[in-house]
């Protein structure tokens, strides 16, 4: 898997993930925060929902977010995670990995790596995913 050190760009996703988690922590129903980048600039962010020890991840709902919005080409995406600022880059879960590939395969994903955050392509996380779409 190749590994990209992250640039101004993807440290800006990581500020609205954490932005938005910041605004919304509410241990334990809201506890992660996620941003997606889109190819036209704009940045769309979300936390996750809780609800009876089970709920969307932060991931899903940004891309969702973004999708009901118009957008279509998600570049890159970010999950965070923690009660206080600075919040943790996380990778995402398999369900998000699953759901990514599905609705941005070629798009970066930024997660943790070796105690440092980084970015993949999201085809990286799951090698020959199975796809209903493409």
């Amino acid at each position: 898997m190749k590994y990209v050190e992250l640039d101004a760009v993807d440290r800006r996703l990581i500020r609205a993930a954490s932005e938005v988690l910041a605004r919304n922590y509410r241990d334990p129903r809201h506890t992660v925060g996620a941003a997606v980048l889109c190819a036209s600039g704009r940045i769309y962010a979300g936390v996750n929902v809780e609800s009876c020890g089970y709920g969307p991840c932060a991931e899903p709902i940004a891309i969702g977010r973004a999708i009901s919005d118009g957008e279509r080409e998600i570049t890159c995406i970010v999950a965070v995670g923690g009660a206080t600022p600075p919040h943790k880059v996380m990778s995402p879960c398999g369900n998000c990995r699953q759901l990514i590939i599905d609705y941005a395969p070629d798009c970066w994903v930024i997660l943790t790596h070796k105690g440092r955050a980084r970015k993949v392509k999201a085809g990286d996380l799951i090698p020959d995913a199975y796809s209903n779409f493409g």
